[in-house]
């Protein structure tokens, strides 16, 4: 079956065949029955059970062969140890998609690993796509399909609308839904994709993109999964106009191991993760709440240009809350326009000087409120308008909320509304007229945060495809899979970037050609990190101090309890420049490969003073990468300092960041670190590496 039929029988079945329905109101597997009749699903519900004869006044089958007319859709809910025989039957039946309520399989260990891939397995030889297992199920509201053991179900009517709900965890759907109802939110669909072990979250995205009655696209996610699949799909959703917006658990997650660069260390997956967003279109909200808040800020909007806020207020204090949140969030808060100081200045307003749009109580006249909130619409100073009002949302919510809503309308700048008091009716009719508003100062500032950090999928940087085979045949030279210093060199070189002159010698007594001072370093294709053996010495100006040096590193190196062979050493010239810079590339567990850059030096984990993005990366977005890093405000000429090569480092960047698209063999991690920034025109030079290859599946 084609992939629009897939999932028209996973969101619009004719029939489905509920596998394990029980009578027993009280179980879990009794839900869906009740719920698909609940709600008014129009298509047919057949039980299947060999236990009985009827469930809930429908005749009941023994199995799904047995099912008149077939059907197009099974909810499995039987234990584990009888799924694979339940997915059989389905091949037998033809039934194309079944989602699987039933646990007990990679969530559990090892065993159950094993069992969810010879489910898998079994599926495809079967020709039947799985949602789950350990799924909680999915709802389509426009059609009733109530399909799900979710006890949210039980609510009496649910709101149809344009949100729609792709979720790792089964329970947030049904959260979701229920905070979503109580402030008039309406949903499309929402899909508990349980274990993943088929139908992905990236699969149904792509889907949702072409889903008439779907127009935003709410993801809650523990992990990211397929991401090349993942980002074509983010790329259609965008494209199609439907704002993907994302809650992911793990933003402050460390790296689960030290990698064999400083850059893979410093540099978690909550960090690959963001980045990954942030290329790839998609919103990223911090709280729960801004799933259902912030997407109509994203709706009928495109990404902005900048990060500028104008905040209006009838109380002063309650927009500090939110304006001191936005500062910390690195968010400029725009002054008002002169014009409007002028206008307001008529009405006992004075703005002369001050941050804040504060009406006082002016502002409580809807004129004088519906005038501001259009003067900083039309204003090319801000890219979203934050308006904070206090008591009257609760006691007056026409005369609040009407200046706003006339305001905004048909405006493709966004307005996002923080209530001061509780004030659920102002909240209804702000969320009727697809306003973005927010019960706290907090929730409100992240949601501001999210859209402003939206942008539009980042285009792939073109690969130099002579430079990657000068790479590649460099790599299937080396000698080992974590390459020496002089080998890694050997592919920063291939691939277009500077290397200090070096040579290699065995030992003491061998002539060195190289302009002094320099430096020695052990080499072996053991060692990642040469200071942390004391495999180093600098600074040395001849060569009888070279062939002490090589001396001292052999005795240091035989101190240690875990003795490593040297393969020699590498004599290296001293290179002297404005700053040091680390530029590395790993492959991240969940967001794929990524590139850093940060400030150089051993001591680059301490810093933490980097920039992350998605690997391959331009020469542009380089030179983004290198405005973040806060040590390089020197080298950008911070003050009247002497401005570094920053074309030639922006170059280095995007060079090594195409090791993403090699293959055969692929790298797992690569690193420059120091990275010698020249002067203005005087390039960048590469003084230590670390290159090791991805290991053979």
């Amino acid at each position: 079956m084609s992939g629009r039929e897939i999932f028209r029988a996973l969101f619009e079945p004719r029939t489905i065949a509920l596998i394990g329905a029980s009578g027993d109101e009280r179980k879990n597997t009794a839900r869906p029955q009740r719920f698909l009749a609940k709600h008014g699903f129009k298509g047919r519900v057949v039980p299947v059970n060999p236990n009985r004869d009827e469930v809930f006044g429908a005749r009941a089958y023994r199995s799904v062969a047995d099912i008149p007319g077939g059907a197009d859709h099974a909810f499995v809910m039987v234990p584990a140890s009888s799924v694979a025989e339940a997915i059989d039957s389905c091949g037998d039946a033809g039934i194309p998609v079944a989602t699987i309520y039933s646990d007990g399989f990679a969530e559990t260990g090892d065993e159950g690993v094993a069992r969810q891939h010879e489910l898998v397995s079994l599926a495809r030889s079967r020709n039947v796509r799985l949602l789950g297992p350990n799924s909680m199920g999915l709802v389509n509201l426009h059609t009733g399909m109530a399909l799900t053991v979710n006890a949210v179900l039980e609510l009496p009517t649910l709101n149809k609308g344009g949100l729609s709900v792709v979720s790792q965890s089964g329970s947030v759907i049904g959260s979701l839904l229920s905070r979503g109802q109580a402030r008039g939110f309406g949903f499309s669909k929402l899909v508990s994709v349980g274990n993943e072990s088929d139908l992905s979250v990236a699969e149904i995205v792509a889907h949702l993109a072409e889903d008439d009655s779907t127009d935003a696209v709410l993801l809650f996610l523990e992990t990211l999964r397929n991401e090349p699949e993942f980002s074509r799909a983010t790329r259609k959703a965008f494209d199609a106009g439907k704002p993907i917006i994302a809650y992911k658990l793990g933003r402050s997650e460390v790296g689960k191991r030290l990698a064999a660069t400083h850059s893979g260390a410093m540099t978690g997956s909550g960090e690959a993760v963001e980045a990954w967003f942030h290329q790839h279109g998609v919103g990223r909200v911090d709280m729960l709440d801004g799933l259902i808040e912030a997407p109509s800020l994203f709706l009928n909007s495109r990404p902005p240009n900048g990060r500028r806020a104008a905040v209006m207020t009838t109380t002063g204090g309650g927009a500090a809350t939110v304006a001191d949140r936005l500062g910390s969030f690195g968010i400029s808060v725009a002054p008002p326009p002169a014009a409007l100081v002028e206008r307001l200045r008529a009405h006992k307003v004075e703005l002369e000087g001050k941050t804040l749009v504060d009406l006082t109580m002016a502002g409580t006249r809807p004129e004088i409120a519906r005038e501001a909130i259009q003067a900083l619409l039309d204003s090319p100073d801000c890219d979203v308008v934050v308006v904070v009002v206090g008591s009257s949302a609760q006691f007056y919510p026409e005369i609040a909320v009407r200046p706003i809503v006339e305001a905004a309308k048909g405006r493709e700048k966004p307005v996002a509304v923080f209530m001061l008091p509780q004030a659920t009716k102002s909240l209804e009719l702000l969320a009727e007229a697809g306003i973005a508003a927010f019960r706290t100062p907090e929730g409100c500032a992240d949601g501001v945060r999210a859209y402003l950090d939206w942008r539009a999928p980042e285009t792939v940087a073109p690969v130099k495809r002579r430079e990657l085979a000068a790479a590649r045949e460099q790599l299937e030279a080396r000698k080992g899979d974590l390459l020496d210093e002089r080998e890694a060199g050997r592919v920063f070189e291939a691939l277009g970037i500077e290397v200090a002159r070096s040579v290699v010698i065995e030992g003491p007594g061998e002539a060195v050609a190289l302009h002094f001072p320099v430096a020695v370093k052990v080499l072996s294709s053991r060692i990642s990190h040469k200071t942390d053996v004391s495999g180093v010495i600098l600074g040395l100006m001849n060569q009888e101090s070279v062939d002490a040096a090589c001396r001292e590193i052999t005795v240091r190196l035989g101190r240690q309890r875990s003795a490593v062979p040297i393969e020699g050493f590498l004599v290296q010239e001293m290179i002297s420049g404005l700053a040091e810079a680390l530029v590395g590339f790993h492959l991240d567990a969940e967001a794929g490969p990524v590139v850093t850059l940060g400030a150089g030096g051993t001591l680059a984990e301490l810093h933490k003073d980097f920039s992350v993005r998605c690997a391959p990366v331009s020469v542009k977005t380089a030179h983004n990468m290198i405005d973040e890093v806060r040590s390089f405000a020197p080298i950008r000429g911070y003050r009247g300092a002497r401005r570094g090569d920053l074309d030639r480092l922006a170059g280095a960047v995007s060079a090594l960041s195409r090791l993403a698209t090699l293959e055969n063999p692929s790298i797992s991690e690569a690193e420059i670190n120091p990275l010698i920034v020249k002067p203005k025109g005087e390039g960048v030079v590469a003084v230590d590496g670390v290159v090791r290859v991805a290991a053979m599946e």
